[in-house]
């Protein structure tokens, strides 16, 4: 079973590259919040976790993590553009 571990700094739009986003900005979101990454990522029909005490080794603050069980299809990169895009619809 491969878990996949999403921390809301890869899709945030106000991070830069060296500060942890994984996304390009243009699909990137400002603040996203490990509720909104685990709608999207059941969206697309994954079993997901939430950890919200967790903190990403980058910041200080905990924003959480959210787990995405058995998403090793089409490799992290695209299941990263996949959510940012489903976050950023659930937002309009």
């Amino acid at each position: 079973m491969v878990e996949n571990v999403i921390w809301p700094a890869y899709l945030d739009a106000s991070l830069s590259r060296k500060e942890g986003r994984r996304v390009p900005r243009t699909v990137a979101v400002p603040e996203p919040t490990v509720d909104e990454i685990a709608s999207a990522a059941g969206q697309v029909g994954y079993d997901v976790a939430i950890e919200r005490e967790k903190t990403y080794p980058r910041e200080y603050e905990s924003r959480g993590r959210v787990l995405i069980q058995d998403a090793d299809d089409d490799g992290k990169s695209d299941l990263l553009q996949a959510i940012a895009a489903y976050v950023s619809a659930l937002r309009e």
